[in-house]
């Protein structure tokens, strides 16, 4: 699928939306009216900027035809049209590269970020704790909204594993990129010698999907109950208020113990649990078509190391756009723009080659 054809599937998607808003069958329920409203709402401005595209289209094919008349003055006026709207046309076609960046879930304002420690022990679960930290600052300057699905700390203060959802405008095409292998270079807290030692976490980021594109039935998957519980498995509560789900068809498994309500607990287990189907059936369609178009900077699988954080140089250096940086203390503290820029207009370079319009 190409940029072109992925327009038109956002247009159509679009489309659908506006029919289903005015469904007796979904004005009668509020929850996914709601839901409906909310996805409607986030391809309102690429949907208009579409249409405005192909009228543009429509009416340079018009001019054209205009241009071959035997009539002087009406081939110059015509000529004088057609400049003007293939320069509006080009903006908006810029404009149109840069909202598709990312693919076909770049529009959507909420993800679920995963972040484990990966090889180093006790300082990869200080790391992945410095990661989410990093990511925390930034949603916070970003004005969007952290929530933490689960953590599970480490002996000493780090993470084993920290699950979040983030909501804000543009929230996934910036933070899309993050997934994949980080690697850090520095003196460990843990180490006397003052040596710089190498460990690492991975980070996964999930479009989090509208509840009806996933259609989750209870008889789906299996709820267990139990204590939550903290290092060294002293437990938090005496309550059975954390939550496991698996899902009988693909295996997938969370679990959520942050909130000391279970109900709470399990609302914030099928965010991710559906974050995570969504992830399995979209990766599982895009081996199954070659033609889908990937992203050109990687595949975010979390075996991929994509960058590396050198502490004793101020350096972080992206791997795959072979982008450098030296100022990691800036982006420690949560001022990613530099790094997200660099990528973004790489990928847009990339799906601008080749992409030349026609007419």
């Amino acid at each position: 699928m190409n940029v072109r054809e992925e327009l038109e599937s956002k247009l159509k998607r679009f489309e659908e939306l506006e029919a289903q808003m005015s469904s007796p069958e979904v004005m009668a329920d509020s929850t996914r009216m709601a839901a409906v409203a909310r996805e409607h709402g986030s391809l309102t401005r690429l949907a208009a900027k579409i249409r405005t595209f192909k009228k543009y289209s429509g009416e340079i094919s018009d001019w054209a035809l205009m241009a071959e008349s035997e009539d002087a003055d009406e081939r110059a006026m015509a000529q004088e049209e057609l400049g003007s709207l293939r320069k509006l046309r080009e903006d908006l076609w810029n404009e149109l590269l840069e909202m598709t960046v990312g693919g076909e879930d770049s529009n959507r304002a909420r993800c679920v970020m995963e972040v484990r420690a990966g090889t180093g022990g006790e300082e990869a679960a200080l790391f992945a704790r410095d990661l989410y930290e990093m990511y925390k600052r930034n949603a916070e300057a970003k004005g969007w909204k952290l929530e933490v699905m689960d953590m599970s700390p480490s002996e000493r203060g780090g993470f084993k594993e920290v699950i979040f959802g983030v909501e804000g405008d543009g929230a996934y095409r910036e933070l899309q990129f993050e997934s994949g292998g980080h690697r850090v270079q520095r003196v460990p807290e843990t180490e006397a010698q003052g040596r710089v030692h190498t460990s690492a976490a991975t980070v996964a980021v999930l479009a989090e999907p509208e509840d009806v594109e996933i259609d989750l039935k209870k008889d789906d998957y299996r709820i267990d109950k139990f204590c939550a519980s903290g290092p060294g498995g002293q437990h938090v509560n005496k309550t059975e208020s954390a939550i496991r789900l698996t899902h009988f068809e693909t295996g997938i498994v969370v679990q959520c113990q942050d909130e000391k309500s279970q109900q709470k607990n399990l609302a914030k287990a099928l965010r991710v649990l559906k974050s995570r189907i969504y992830d399995f059936h979209r990766q599982q369609e895009m081996q199954k078509r070659s033609d889908t178009r990937k992203s050109l900077i990687g595949s975010g699988d979390r075996s991929e190391r994509i960058r590396t954080y050198n502490f004793p140089q101020n350096r972080i250096t992206d791997h795959r756009i072979n982008f450098t940086l030296y100022k990691l203390d800036h982006v420690m503290a949560g001022d990613l723009a530099p790094v997200t820029r660099a990528l973004l207009e790489y990928e847009r370079d990339q799906l601008r080659d080749g992409m030349e319009l026609d007419g």
